[in-house]
């Protein structure tokens, strides 16, 4: 039995630095669960871009004056802090991105581009998000490589067996989602690295939801890279970051070319700039950086650990709830073996229809694919609804959506 939030987490002083969860939807207090896609944003992340732009607005890495030099000291320490959170060993190991999408795409075509060819394999899961199943999968077009997929068990979750036999001597990379975000299985992708290693294969961790919800520990992986989002993690949107073994990256090209990414251009040739600022062309998202330092300061305030607890509590008692009716089914593993995410589906009710319904109660959850289309077909469904759970909701709010529920089955008999 999973702890009650009071001993988790004071989720009602968490509460009150989120001023969004304080306002309503059409007459109804808001129950937010649709942090999967994008968390709220606290009051002191907030104040971090605020005090940014009022006090020291100015680009970065261009100026000898008294504002670049305060925002390039801002932003490059924001680099110090997120490797600190994911136990990488310096800045020279954390790129700054937009989003894990474009983390992806970053090594897909730095690295994937110049590394792979036929004969060649990329090795995913079938429960991979878009950003990396897309990516690699138009990578393997451009390059020859094939395209494998570790299965999934009938609970969801990855079939290690298969994926030592999938993973061979021609496999050069392989690419996994730490957390699914449709199943809500968290995968052992210590294991899977350490399978892409012994063929010396490169490990790409999806971390987009996991390290927004649990301790994640680079070294403890193993992996090569691994890649996440700031707005998933109280963080502002267009953050995020790509992290990468030093040595790995010293050896790729870069992505993009412009400015603050090279050392030495004349009218022939161009030398490329130290890490990790060869991979940051032009001027950086530098508010979002220094505020996704923000919010990982936030968290660590907080204990991930703790983070962790409270998320695996609301969704094993979401899962329990739900589980309580015959009409309902739930996608992934039992509750108390997920991620703080329950995809499911309410029997003869589109989950588009019931995402609708339950916003007539103020319940903001997700309804779709959400960008795992091949795995919704492996599991014989064109969409689901989503509830997924962060620090600031309760018990009391599934247990809305529950009753929110009913008017879709009165709507729908």
């Amino acid at each position: 039995m999973s702890q009650p939030e009071s001993d988790v987490l004071d989720v009602a002083a968490i509460r009150e630095d989120f001023p969004v969860l304080d306002r309503e939807v059409g007459d109804e207090p808001l129950v937010y669960l649709d942090n999967g896609a994008t968390s709220q944003t606290p009051k002191q992340v907030v104040d971090t871009i605020v005090d940014y732009y009022y006090n020291y607005n100015a680009n970065v890495h261009r100026g000898i004056h008294q504002l670049s030099q305060e925002a390039s000291i801002a932003y490059e320490e924001a680099h110090d802090t997120v490797a600190e959170f994911i136990g990488a060993d310096g800045r020279e190991e954390v790129v700054f991105t937009k989003n894990t999408t474009e983390a992806e795409n970053l090594v897909a075509y730095a690295w994937g581009l110049n590394e792979l060819g036929p004969g060649d394999e990329i090795v995913l899961t079938e429960m991979e998000h878009h950003a990396s199943l897309v990516t690699w999968q138009q990578i393997g077009k451009k390059t020859g490589a094939d395209v494998k997929y570790i299965p999934i068990t009938d609970q969801g979750r990855l079939d290690v067996d298969a994926a030592r036999e999938l993973i061979t001597d021609d496999t050069e990379m392989v690419s996994v989602v730490h957390v699914s975000n449709t199943l809500g299985t968290v995968n052992p992708v210590a294991e899977i690295t350490d399978i892409a290693h012994e063929h010396d294969a490169l490990s790409f961790v999806d971390g987009a939801q996991s390290v927004p919800t649990r301790p994640v520990d680079v070294k403890e992986i193993d992996c090569d890279f691994l890649a996440f989002s700031g707005h998933k993690m109280c963080g502002p949107t267009g953050s995020g970051a790509l992290y990468g073994k030093e040595e790995v990256l010293e050896e790729m090209e870069p992505y993009l070319y412009g400015g603050d990414m090279i050392t030495k251009v004349t009218y022939e040739d161009s030398t490329w700039n130290e890490l990790p600022w060869k991979f940051e062309a032009g001027t950086p998202s530098i508010s979002e950086g220094i505020a996704l330092a923000a919010a990982v300061d936030y968290l660590e305030d907080i204990g991930m650990d703790r983070v962790r607890r409270h998320e695996e509590a609301m969704a094993e008692y979401a899962y329990d709830r739900l589980s309580e009716f015959d009409d309902i089914e739930i996608y992934g593993p039992p509750g108390d073996d997920r991620s703080g995410l329950v995809a499911f589906n309410l029997e003869s009710v589109h989950a588009h229809d019931l995402a609708s319904i339950v916003n007539d109660s103020g319940v903001a959850i997700r309804a779709g694919d959400h960008c795992t289309q091949p795995l919704h077909d492996k599991l014989g469904v064109a969409a689901s609804a989503r509830a997924s759970f962060y620090i600031y909701n309760t018990r009391e709010e599934i247990d809305v959506l529950i009753e929110a529920m009913d008017d879709a089955r009165q709507l729908f008999a």
